[in-house]
């Protein structure tokens, strides 16, 4: 056998596992891991300026590539840093391997320096987290690493690697090991015939992707079913982007914030809804009693234990959504069950026509969903964006559109702020073999864009180009309009001096680039500027659009509560 340090063994398992990238901050604890990357070479390594950073970078690389993520850190505070990251990546079904150091295993029980139980502390919040406690067991906890990250549902896990575990050697050779395979998680037929049988009988049918769509790589499928039968489709937030919303079976967004107005009115005319890898959350679903009505449910999800979570479906799969979406087709197929547009795909189209929300306004200060017009207009179906949560995160849900699966990256579940700036990187880098010169585009919150602005030095050191759009009102927006039926208007004013950060100033103080916007008119122009000026500079690019400051956005607590037929004030309190 081979002899080599434990840690290029690791390396060679990271190469081998498809990563060519890795995001982290080295330390004292870790460095026999740098050691290797070094010797060993073959993997990118961007040093970050905070380990959620790191954790963030990964996220957005493994939600772009399709691959597992790779975040360094290493011991004490760069493993609690981490613990926001890894939350997001296990609330969005991401898979990542966050690496930290440790201190000598010796030491542990002594409160050495920076000594700490990330076990334990990312337990919660992880698939699995473990500590290498022999060097010899290096490659393989790596490998199962990675197989638990890819495996049913997707997510993170933390590895510990003491000091003197790491500097341990091992016989390992690369040459003759792979990675480990993950199950294919099929659908049982019977229940797969059923679920035709009560597609095939209902007047009003819905589809309803979730994230696990994008997942599975299944948009595809997905188009070729609701082809095949007429079915409209609608989205979740985590699965926007698995359907083109340019097409005629696009039926909206439903949900209580992200949401059209017509995505609502035709689910609740709907009376079947099959979901295919979506965890009904409650943004989404609202009031259940409301949700759920006289409507039928089928739940198709990879993770046996996500069916009758939140209500008991009429049908029940487990099942990987690629590989349902592929054996209900074929069924359908065998059993010529092709169905032409009728009357409920007209009745679709009928009210996308007439519960659109308005975005052709002219007036100063600028409102948002003007901002979204623009956005649509000027960036095209190629481009990768990212977002976070605020107000923008709504407006996003209702008014931009997006049309290919990995192309709308957005923090959904946990909604850390500041995710924005790393995410981009991540995202960037993931497209540095396949798709170079594809435009990355943030879309931030000015208070989101302080959390991790430090990363823009990352983006300026390492030559990462993308635009920022910023749409700053000034305030805590969301939790300003939360306020409102409190009669509160308390500590969501984050301007001073009549303005505030001055965030171009900041871009400039990174080596980056900024521009401020205050008149719709402009808008175009500065983001044509923007896409210009990150190509040729190949750093970050900010365009910091001035909203309304008390601007609003339309939600409610449940559906029915956001479902208008006659026009709706779009930014009232």
């Amino acid at each position: 056998m081979v002899q080599m340090p434990a840690m290029n063994a690791v390396v060679e398992v990271l190469r081998s596992e498809g990563v060519d990238t890795a995001f982290g901050c080295p330390g004292a604890a870790i460095l026999p891991l740098y050691k290797a990357l070094e010797t060993v070479g073959g993997i990118e390594h961007l040093t970050v300026r905070h380990e959620e950073g790191a954790a963030h970078m990964a996220d957005a690389w493994a939600r772009t590539s399709g691959k597992v993520g790779v975040a360094i850190g290493t011991s004490g505070p760069a493993g609690t840093n981490m613990i926001t990251g890894l939350y997001t990546a296990l609330a969005d079904s991401v898979p990542i391997v966050c690496i930290t150091g440790q201190a000598v295993s010796t030491k542990l029980h002594q409160e050495a320096f920076q000594a700490v139980e990330i076990v334990d502390i990312a337990a919660p919040v992880t698939k699995w987290a473990v500590q290498i406690k022999e060097a010899s067991q290096a490659p393989w906890i790596f490998r199962e690493a990675f197989r638990i990250a890819r495996d049913g549902r997707p997510g993170p896990v933390l590895v510990d690697i003491p000091l003197d575990i790491a500097q341990g050697t091992i016989e390992y050779d690369p040459a003759i090991d792979a990675p480990l395979a993950v199950n294919s998680v099929r659908p049982h037929l019977p229940r797969v015939e059923r679920a035709l049988d009560m597609l095939l009988a209902a007047e009003h049918p819905l589809i309803l992707a979730g994230g696990g769509v994008i997942i599975a790589e299944a948009a595809g499928e997905l188009a070729e079913l609701a082809e095949y039968l007429n079915i409209p489709v609608q989205v979740t937030l985590m699965g926007k982007g698995a359907f083109d919303e340019d097409s005629r079976l696009y039926s909206g967004m439903t949900g209580v914030q992200t949401s059209q107005r017509y995505g609502n009115a035709s689910f609740l005319e709907s009376d079947l809804v099959l979901a295919v890898g979506a965890r009904f959350g409650d943004r989404h679903t609202g009031q259940l009693d409301v949700y759920r009505g006289d409507r039928a449910f089928i739940h198709v999800d990879i993770e046996p234990t996500q069916i009758g979570r939140v209500f008991e479906p009429d049908l029940g799969i487990v099942s990987d959504a690629k590989l349902f979406l592929r054996a209900i087709l074929d069924l359908a197929k065998k059993r010529g069950a092709a169905r032409e547009a009728g009357a409920w795909v007209s009745r679709v189209n009928e009210l996308k026509a007439d519960l659109g929300r308005r975005e052709d306004f002219d007036t100063v200060p600028i409102k948002a969903p003007r901002v979204y017009r623009e956005i649509n207009e000027v960036f095209d179906e190629d481009t990768y964006f990212v977002t976070a949560i605020g107000l923008y995160q709504i407006w996003g849900g209702q008014h931009q559109k997006a049309y290919k699966p990995r192309h709308y990256q957005v923090c959904g579940q946990a909604g850390p702020l500041g995710w924005e700036i790393p995410a981009a990187i991540g995202v960037k880098k993931a497209l540095k073999k396949t798709e170079p010169d594809a435009e990355v585009v943030g879309i931030v919150g000015d208070y989101s864009f302080q959390y991790m602005v430090e990363e823009l030095a990352v983006g300026a050191q390492y030559d990462v180009p993308f635009v920022l759009i910023m749409i700053n009102n000034e305030y805590l927006g969301l939790i300003r309009q939360a306020e409102i039926p409190y009669g509160m208007n308390y500590q969501v004013d984050i301007h001073y001096d009549d303005y505030g950060s001055d965030n171009v100033k900041i871009m400039e103080a990174y080596g980056c680039s900024g521009r401020r916007v205050c008149e719709p008119g402009e808008i175009r122009e500065a983001l044509e500027w923007a896409r210009k000026e990150a190509r040729a500079t190949s750093r970050p690019v900010l365009v910091e659009i001035m909203i309304e400051r008390e601007a609003n956005t339309p939600h409610g607590p449940a559906i029915d509560a956001v479902v208008e037929y006659e026009p709706v004030p779009e930014h009232t309190a």
